[in-house]
């Protein structure tokens, strides 16, 4: 399977996966609306960059050193998406943990710039061609993600437990496969032709795109459907109590 193949399945897969999550999710109250709205844009959005990859017009060729005549593929339109679709995810993420009302709008606020920032040097080191350049951009990248996971760890999970059990529980397990899944990124990055060339494009193509699929659409399913059951919960508990509201009237 070419590179194309994975660009073209995922501009397919990712619009199919949003318009399925626009579909199933609800919007009952604010919160439910927030996890619908969110999880059904991001990979319609993932659908348009993956587009301008597959047309040719979200990459570039660089040499892989200066004034060499060999050069590789710089797919740009990656960093482009994720700069718009994690801080989304994020600010789900946030969702989850706080059903009863966002907190912690610094920490939030924190943690979304330190996203930014890690995809904007990591857009820095996928395009420098001068190596301690491109892992000077690389070590600072993460260093912003080590900012990301702070926030996740720490401060979300502590309004997470504010919550009930089911809240806590299901944060742990989104916060769980977000790290996982994104931590696969910097590692692909760096063995594949952006970093040390390791993997051939195909591979890593092929492999940016499953993640991407990943958390972008089963999460985002998974997400969407979790907060569907507490939503559900939430509504049967208000019905009860005005059911017995009424019979003690």
């Amino acid at each position: 399977m070419t590179s194309q193949f994975w660009l073209w399945f995922d501009v397919i897969a990712m619009l199919a996966g949003g318009s399925l999550i626009l579909a199933i999710g609800k919007r009952r109250t604010g919160h439910e609306e927030a996890h619908t709205v969110i999880h059904g844009i991001v990979p319609i959005i993932a659908a348009c960059l993956y587009l301008l990859m597959a047309t040719g017009q979200g990459s570039i060729l660089l040499p892989i050193l200066p004034g060499s005549a060999t050069t590789r593929i710089f797919y740009f339109g990656r960093y482009i998406d994720w700069t718009f679709t994690t801080p989304l995810l994020l600010m789900g993420l946030a969702y989850t943990s706080m059903p009863s009302g966002l907190r912690r709008g610094g920490a939030i606020l924190g943690m979304l710039l330190a996203d930014v920032m890690m995809i904007g040097t990591a857009l820095a080191f996928g395009a420098s061609v001068v190596e301690w350049i491109k892992w000077t951009w690389f070590i600072v990248s993460c260093v912003a993600f080590l900012g990301v996971y702070y926030v996740m760890w720490v401060a979300l999970l502590q309004e997470a437990g504010r919550e009930r059990a089911k809240v806590r529980s299901d944060y742990v397990r989104d916060a769980a496969i977000l790290s996982v899944l994104w931590f696969l990124y910097p590692v692909i990055l760096g063995l594949g032709t952006d970093g040390t060339g390791i993997l051939s494009s195909t591979t890593s193509v092929a492999l940016i795109a499953i993640v991407d699929l990943l958390s972008k659409v089963a999460y985002g399913l998974l997400s969407t459907v979790s907060t569907g059951k507490l939503v559900d919960e939430d509504l049967n508990d208000e019905g009860k109590v005005t059911a017995s509201a009424r019979r003690a009237a």
